[in-house]
């Protein structure tokens, strides 16, 4: 079980990075759903993200299968 924080592991920097960066990003979850907005926090279990409402979302880790940086349209 992890019970750590690994600052180590280019995942936690690369998701340390996008919450700095404060840029909206694409979280396209297993089940198919896709959430955008902007990382406000990580722990060792959960990513939250903040929509362009201010609205927070807690996802589970284990439920993302991809975090890419949203481009313009």
């Amino acid at each position: 079980m992890l019970t750590e924080f690994d600052t180590a592991l280019p995942s936690i920097r690369q998701v340390q990075t996008l919450i700095k960066q404060t840029k909206p990003v694409e979280f396209k979850l297993l089940t198919g759903d896709v959430v955008t907005g902007r990382v406000l926090w990580q722990d060792p279990y959960c990513i939250c993200i903040a929509d362009e409402n201010s609205q927070q979302t807690t996802v589970w880790k284990q439920a993302i299968a991809y975090i890419k940086p949203k481009t313009s349209e």
